[in-house]
């Protein structure tokens, strides 16, 4: 079951959302591991729900798999839509060290991917959302 697995804490591990600009402006979600060690089959789900004009609004759902993230490194994940920006923003992560899983929920809540938030992300050498 579920609960007899021990989940300890995450720690050096977080979401980014870096605006990207070169002939157009794109925002991609990256995993950032700022540990000394590497995270194995690293698995991530993502999704967008919550409401727009009064009505429920949601997003698919996407499933996304890296199978290391290096020491020290990031990854890709996905690009992201500046059009969803107005709904959380949900990537939920699980990922081994060794033989112990961990497993973190990172939410963006809306209105928090803009402009007046970015602050430079040294990973990715970018501006972006860190999310800890």
């Amino acid at each position: 079951m579920k609960k007899d697995i021990p989940f300890p804490p995450v720690e050096g591990v977080y979401i980014a959302i870096a605006q990207e600009i070169s002939d157009v402006t794109t925002w991609n979600v990256y995993i950032v591991n700022s540990n000394d060690f590497q995270i194995d089959n690293v698995f991530i789900r993502s999704r967008g729900y919550g409401e727009k004009d009064g009505f429920p609004q949601e997003t698919s759902t996407l499933r996304h798999v890296i199978p290391f993230v290096d020491a020290n490194s990031f990854a890709k994940i996905e690009l992201i839509d500046p059009s969803v920006f107005h709904l959380n923003n949900e990537y939920w992560i699980s990922y081994f060290i060794g033989k112990q899983i961990y497993d973190k929920k990172f939410i963006f809540v809306p209105e928090t991917i803009i402009e007046q938030n970015l602050v430079s992300i040294p990973q990715l050498g970018v501006k972006g959302i860190l999310h800890r």
